[in-house]
C-alpha cells in the first residue's frame, strides 16, 4: 500500500515536512490552510485534523487525481478495489496485447513487459469508468501512477530515461492508502496558482513555487499522459507530447508573477518555502528569483521572519555547490 510520500518528485518536501509543520504551528494562527502549489501533497497531509478547512491546489492533472484519491472524503467500495488490485496483480504479459504505453515507452522508460501491463491496466480503468465512482476511479488511477513510478527506468523524473542497460521487470500494481479525517473539510482544485489566489480567502497560505526553468508538466509528462489518456503524438528522445500547463514561475517573469500572487492573497499568514539553488552552475537549476526578490515582495505585506535548515537538493549531475539550504519565510499580513 502506498502513502502519499511514496513517490519520486523533484522538490518534494517530505523530509522537511515536520520542520515546516512546526514552524507553521509556532508562528501562525488560524483554522483554514491553503497549499497553493501542492506538489506531492505532503504539506497538506501534515495539516489533516489540524485545520477545519484545507485547500489543495496544483495545475498538474496527475496531482489532482492523486489528491482526490488520498484526500477526498467520499465513501468507496474497498472490496471492489481489492478485486481490481488482485486482477491487475495476476496479469500475465503473454495474455495482453500491445498498447499505447508499450509501443511508445516499452524498453525505454519501462521494461517492455511492464509497459504492456501499465497500458493494459489504464485501458481497463478507462473502460470500466462508468462502473466506478469518482473516488474509486481516482484511487485506481493514482495507484497505477504510484506503481508505474516505482518501476520507471529514470532518475526520478521523466525528462530522460536511463540508457545502456537491460531494464528489469519490476512493476507490481498496489493500491494507495486513502486518508480519513473527521475534523478537516478538503477542497481540491487544479488551477493556475495566481488565478486561484484571487478568489481564495484563507487564514494560512503555504507557497512552494517552482524554483527554476524545469517545467513540471514536462518533467512528469508520462504521468500526465497516463492520467489524461488522450494518447497524443509524441516527439523527441524523451517522447513528450506538445507543451501544456507551462508555468511562468519557470521563466524570467517569475518575480513579477510571484509579486502578483503575494499582493492578491486575502489571508492572515503567508508561508513561503524556497532554497538557495540560484547559485547553481547548471542553467536549468538556477532559480528564477533571488531571495531578495522574495523578501521584497513579502515585506510589502508585513514583517518577514526567515528560517533556514540544511537540506540535500535534487541533483541531475550538473549542479555542484555546498551549503545548500531550504528557507522558510513567514509573514503576518498587515
Amino acid at each position: 500500500m502506498f502513502d502519499i510520500w511514496n513517490r519520486r518528485y523533484t522538490g518534494s518536501k517530505y523530509k522537511l515536512s515536520s520542520w515546516i509543520e512546526e514552524l507553521i504551528a509556532e508562528n501562525c494562527k488560524g483554522s483554514s490552510f491553503c497549499d497553493i502549489f501542492a506538489g506531492t501533497g505532503i504539506i497538506s497531509y501534515t495539516m489533516l485534523d489540524k485545520m477545519k478547512k484545507i485547500y489543495i491546489n496544483d495545475f498538474l492533472y496527475s496531482n489532482e487525481v492523486i489528491y482526490k484519491a488520498f484526500f477526498d472524503q467520499t465513501s468507496y467500495d474497498e472490496s471492489l478495489l481489492l478485486k481490481y488490485c488482485q486482477q491487475f496483480q495476476d496479469l500475465s504479459v503473454n495474455d495482453i496485447s500491445d498498447n499505447y504505453i508499450s509501443e511508445n515507452f516499452g524498453g525505454k522508460f519501462f521494461s517492455y513487459s511492464d509497459a504492456k501491463k501499465i497500458g493494459h491496466i489504464r485501458e481497463v480503468i478507462e473502460s470500466d469508468r462508468s462502473k466506478l465512482s469518482d473516488k474509486e476511479f481516482s484511487i485506481l488511477l493514482a495507484s497505477l501512477l504510484y506503481s508505474a513510478d516505482k518501476s520507471a527506468n529514470t532518475v526520478g523524473h521523466y525528462d530522460a530515461y536511463i540508457k545502456g542497460h537491460k531494464i528489469s521487470d519490476t512493476f507490481t500494481f498496489d493500491l494507495i492508502t486513502p486518508y480519513k479525517t473527521k475534523k478537516s473539510q478538503i477542497f481540491i482544485s487544479r488551477e493556475d496558482a495566481n488565478d486561484f489566489a484571487k478568489k481564495l480567502k484563507c487564514d494560512i497560505v503555504y507557497i512552494d513555487p517552482p524554483y527554476n526553468s524545469r517545467q513540471y508538466s514536462r518533467f512528469y509528462h508520462i504521468l500526465e499522459n497516463i492520467t489524461c489518456w488522450r494518447k497524443p503524438e509524441l516527439h523527441g528522445v524523451a517522447l513528450k507530447p506538445e507543451p501544456e500547463n507551462m508555468s511562468d514561475y519557470c521563466r524570467n517573469k517569475a518575480k513579477v508573477v510571484f509579486k502578483g500572487l503575494i499582493n492578491s492573497l486575502d489571508c492572515k499568514f503567508i508561508v513561503v518555502s524556497y532554497n538557495n539553488t540560484y547559485e547553481s552552475k547548471s542553467s536549468s537549476s538556477k532559480n528564477k528569483m533571488t531571495l531578495e526578490d522574495i523578501e521584497t515582495a513579502l515585506s510589502a505585506r508585513g514583517e518577514v521572519k526567515r528560517f533556514e535548515t540544511s537540506h540535500n537538493f535534487f541533483n541531475a549531475g550538473k549542479t555542484d555547490f555546498n551549503d545548500h539550504k531550504e528557507l522558510i519565510f513567514i509573514v503576518k499580513v498587515k
